[in-house]
């Protein structure tokens, strides 16, 4: 007789009547779902459904009005300050914008949290900057600047800072924003590799259906005139069975778009 419990993937994190809100203004209310380890995880919906709004709470930025956020098993945000910084030194979060400091090089950029958070030798230091970077296809930009490289190769940078610290959980906001399709092909694929190759779990925000189609296993998807969350699964499996005229429109909006002639 073969064990059920065996084939279910473990749960990493997971959100339980989670509601976020800024005063009286409430973001999303009543966000339950969980993420299982080793899954790339897409936090979907339209334009200021709280797709960021979750993820800075993920992530350690804005505390829930209710409910709670669990990290293999334990209440993130019921923990005391100290255990809430080791369990944050576990994520490994990239920025829309990349964020990186312009005044540093590409390998600066990535060696700063090495330098802030950990006690290794600059040797050491520069030994992992060059093997984050190599993984990430930009050795060869250790020494440049970030205005003067281009907006995929700062994406990629930023990953690489990303994994500085070796995290296990890695939070992506919108990445393949502004990236040409070649160049945000190229970033699926080594957001793909990176799962597979280093066993993290990745949560990310995109609107970007391409990307989304080709990258994630598992999703919810927003609302922002409820507020709350409508549809749960894989963005692919949402586009062929989900009859939710919002979810609908979202998942098939490129081929209405391109019959329509729209550009934009």
């Amino acid at each position: 007789m073969t064990d059920s419990h065996a084939a279910q993937p473990e749960t990493l994190m997971a959100l339980d009547g989670v509601t976020l809100a800024f005063g009286p203004k409430v973001v999303q209310q009543n966000v339950t779902f969980n993420v299982r380890r080793g899954s790339i995880f897409a936090v979907m919906g339209g334009s200021g459904c709280g797709k960021s709004t979750i993820l800075k709470s993920m992530i350690g930025l804005l505390r829930p009005t209710a409910g709670r956020y669990l990290v293999d098993g334990e209440d993130y945000w019921a923990a005391d300050d100290t255990h809430r910084v080791e369990v944050s030194r576990r994520f490994g979060v990239l920025f829309q914008s990349a964020a990186l400091w312009s005044s540093l090089t590409v390998g600066e950029n990535v060696a700063l949290p090495m330098q802030m958070l950990t006690h290794m030798d600059p040797v050491t230091v520069r030994r992992q900057v060059e093997l984050k970077l190599g993984l990430v296809g930009m050795l060869h930009a250790i020494d440049q600047y970030p205005s003067e490289i281009s907006g995929g190769m700062k994406k990629r940078a930023g990953l690489a800072r990303a994994m500085a610290l070796d995290p296990d959980i890695l939070f992506f906001d919108e990445p393949s924003a502004g990236l040409d399709p070649i160049t945000s092909a190229r970033l699926d694929d080594l957001i793909m590799n990176l799962r597979d190759g280093l066993g993290a779990t990745i949560v990310i925000v995109s609107h970007e259906l391409p990307s989304l189609f080709t990258i994630a296993d598992d999703g919810i998807f927003l609302d922002a005139q409820t507020r709350t969350p409508i549809a749960h699964g894989a963005p692919s499996w949402l586009r062929d069975h989900c009859d939710d005229p919002q979810v609908h429109a979202f998942m098939h909006r490129e081929r209405t778009e391109t019959q329509s002639g729209r550009t934009d």
